[in-house]
């Protein structure tokens, strides 16, 4: 089976079989985190680079004060650190949100690998950016965005993420975290992701349901939250109804 992380980065560039095999192969070491548990926390000396293989986590900090943002969720896929360095030490933490598989990568074992496979190497760069975009988006969500107009564009941007990965159909996916988590990722309180997700659900755009989250009319819920999904650079296709799914070549 085919790993989520080489599911994403087909998104940046032309991979051979070879190179999948070889990116494969960097999770041969698995690690596992309970719900709610750091895989790093602030403060530590990271020796590895982090990779999602299953699970939601998310990079996060605590202020003083005891009020928590979520700075980014991480997805099956996802590298928590960009791939060519890791910080001297850990200024935020890096938490389970549910259960997560995760593999630890060496950084000179993937700079080695970019360096002599120039696809590879693309696909990694392309894999940084889409990372430093998704932060871009994400603090003109919490600068100019109604509340509801945030959640709304969250939810259309992880059904894109995770329909690249194979874990979204066209009518909706799995959301396990909670409405306080929502919050804490929007700068809500979870009365007023609440209020929000009542909101969406009124206007036909929603549903969530036993944490299945339903879209009901993701062209409208797109337009209804100011949603480009130019920002995350995915080169797959729309289907017949608006919703999006990875090229045929994801399954090749």
């Amino acid at each position: 089976m085919t790993s989520p992380f080489v599911r994403k980065l087909r998104q940046g560039a032309q991979l051979s079989t070879e190179d999948e095999i070889l990116l494969m192969g960097l999770s041969r070491s698995l690690h596992y985190a309970e719900a709610r548990h750091d895989i790093y926390s602030e403060g530590d000396r990271p020796g590895s680079l982090t990779l999602i293989l299953k699970g939601w986590a998310c990079r996060d900090k605590i202020l003083e004060n005891g009020q928590r943002q979520i700075i980014a969720f991480f997805l099956p896929g996802d590298l928590c650190e960009p791939f060519g360095i890791l910080p001297p030490f850990m200024n935020h933490s890096i938490t389970a949100l549910t259960p997560v598989t995760y593999a630890r990568l060496r950084p000179d074992e993937l700079r080695a690998m970019a360096q002599e496979n120039s696809s590879i190497e693309q696909a990694l760069w392309w894999d940084a950016l889409a990372a430093m975009e998704l932060q871009h988006e994400h603090v003109v969500s919490l600068g100019r965005r109604q509340a509801v107009e945030r959640l709304g564009h969250l939810f259309c941007e992880l059904h894109m993420r995770l329909a690249v990965v194979g874990l979204a159909d066209r009518t909706g996916f799995s959301l396990p975290v909670t409405q306080q988590e929502l919050g804490d990722a929007l700068g809500l309180s979870a009365v007023h992701v609440n209020r929000s997700l009542r909101e969406l659900r009124s206007l036909g755009f929603v549903n969530l349901r036993h944490r299945r989250l339903d879209l009901l009319d993701l062209n409208a819920l797109k337009e209804f939250s100011l949603f480009d999904p130019a920002y995350l650079r995915f080169n797959g296709q729309p289907l017949h109804d608006g919703a999006w799914s990875a090229p045929s070549a994801v399954e090749r």
